[in-house]
């Protein structure tokens, strides 16, 4: 029972990280996944019931996610300032981590395939029953009957609803991530040697026209209430943020990390008033360009990230 369960975790992780964008909301979910496994087991009426169990365990996890999707919406409406997911943050080595151990399931999930915080934050933008629709269906191939299902509705309604969510994904304001690992890392470096140098006019040439920067403090920090949006715009925020870093503290530490399985940066200095400032510094990009700048600075949401090491100065090393 453990052995069947444990096989389809990675895979259960990251259908609930895609719906709920917090790796921790996402455990939840599947835990409680398990709770429910268990108690179908030990029922011989419901245990009938899974007949394919792969299939029995996602609608089952998608629905609890539903569930948070529904009453996390009433929360985040309050929420001080911008809202960004809980980045799941791994080091670009594939192999252990620096504490010795392997990276756990929902690191593998989400470095299966790039998730990507653009994705992540242009979910946020759909109706609960919209993001679970498109992302059974459009990332995991889960036929319209099981989502019906799910959802509680008709297989008609239920392709409606990934049809929306689908327009929506692809909406022309919707920050864009289309590069590859390469890419990735070619713009990053230019977007790091710009920021260091301090020349606009180098930042304004990486980032796209249309560029979007969003920042996440939780109220704990001063930030952005709103996005900040347009090159010219996203530059000047930009460099006005390290430069003050750098008069703050006197000293701005960076690693290159995987934020979401796609390149960014793990920043560490201090605030004005003293205090530790972690961020995590994700970036879309497409088409050579950075399209979306997504800084999280929540220390809430960052609870699980290691402290970066003396070594770890600025500009990080490639």
């Amino acid at each position: 029972m453990v052995a069947e369960f444990e096989a389809e975790r990675g895979r259960l992780l990251g259908v609930a990280h895609r719906m709920l964008g917090s790796r921790s909301e996402a455990e939840d979910a599947v835990q409680e996944t398990w709770l429910r496994y268990a108690a179908a087991l030990a029922d011989p009426a419901a245990r009938a019931e899974i007949r394919h169990l792969g299939a029995w365990l996602t609608t089952t996890c998608a629905r609890i996610c539903l569930d948070v999707l529904r009453s996390a919406r009433v929360r985040r409406e309050a929420y001080p300032g911008q809202w960004l997911p809980e980045p799941v943050v791994t080091p670009l080595d594939q192999g252990p981590r620096p504490d010795g151990f392997a990276p756990d399931p929902a690191e593998r999930a989400v470095r299966a395939d790039q998730v990507g915080t653009a994705l992540l934050v242009v979910l946020e933008r759909l109706a609960p029953e919209q993001r679970v629709a498109f992302v059974l269906h459009d990332v995991f191939a889960v036929p319209f009957a099981q989502i019906a299902e799910v959802l509680g509705t008709t297989d008609a309604a239920a392709r409606q609803l990934a049809s929306r969510a689908r327009r929506a994904v692809h909406a022309p304001d919707a920050p864009r991530h289309t590069a590859d690992a390469v890419e990735q890392r070619h713009v990053l470096a230019a977007f790091v040697t710009a920021v260091e140098s301090g020349d606009l006019a180098a930042l304004v040439r990486v980032l796209a026209p249309d560029v979007v920067a969003i920042g996440d403090s939780g109220g704990h920090f001063p930030a952005a209430r709103r996005p900040v949006l347009g090159a010219d715009a996203v530059a000047r925020f930009l460099l006005g943020l390290f430069g003050r870093a750098g008069r703050y503290g006197g000293t701005l530490r960076a690693r290159r990390v995987l934020v979401d399985g796609v390149e960014g940066l793990h920043l560490e200095t201090r605030h004005s008033d003293g205090r530790p400032l972690r961020v995590v510094a994700a970036l879309a990009v497409d088409g050579g360009r950075v399209t979306g700048v997504f800084h999280q600075l929540n220390p809430e949401k960052l609870g699980d990230l290691p402290p970066l090491a003396e070594e770890d100065g600025w500009p990080p090393r490639w």
